[in-house]
């Protein structure tokens, strides 16, 4: 086991701890992170910022790596969120900005209303959805845990709809435009 005594001469200069600070107005957003993004009702922004967590859209870059969990920010309109969907990790939301509904179960007939620094943990394979429940914009932030968090599960009736918009996984997981692949 590693004590304190034997890393406490470890340091960084600040140009080397720079490479770990993700200036948020260098992020940039995908408003496709996912497949539900383009059903009315779930569209979105997804800022990733450390690790790409369960994303699927393959283009997102987060600027910092993960270790042992992920981290991102979301935007929203009034009454747009997220479907319902699994995680085969925890996963915590914290809203930054705004009021917003954290909802699960098999229907998603579970409600819980988070105000802004209001902190959820979502235990693994509960299906979760959230959705912005208030008068403007707002943003929220969303860890999801594991080096590996594996991908989203998402009902057959999500895939369906999200096929009919547009946008399937390929074998990988990844998002694509339906047609091609």
């Amino acid at each position: 086991m590693v004590k304190v005594a034997d890393i406490s001469d470890i340091d960084y200069s600040v140009a080397e701890m720079e490479l770990n600070v993700a200036r948020f107005k260098k992020q940039k957003s995908s408003a496709k992170a996912f497949i539900d993004t383009r059903i009315p009702g779930h569209e979105r922004e997804i800022f990733s910022i450390i690790g790409g967590g369960v994303m699927e859209d393959p283009e997102m870059n987060p600027p910092l790596a993960a270790q042992d969990f992920h981290l991102a920010m979301i935007r929203s309109e009034p009454g747009k969120g997220a479907a319902l969907h699994a995680h085969l990790t925890q996963e915590v939301f914290m809203p930054l900005t705004g009021t917003w509904s954290i909802y699960w179960g098999p229907e998603g007939d579970k409600e819980v209303v988070l105000e802004q620094y209001d902190v959820i943990s979502l235990p693994i394979h509960v299906m979760r959805g959230f959705r912005n429940v208030g008068k403007e914009t707002a943003m929220m932030l969303a860890v999801v845990g594991g080096h590996d968090p594996g991908r989203v599960g998402w009902p057959e009736s999500m895939k369906t709809m999200a096929a009919a918009a547009g946008l399937v996984l390929d074998s990988d997981g990844n998002l694509v435009e339906a047609g091609s692949s």
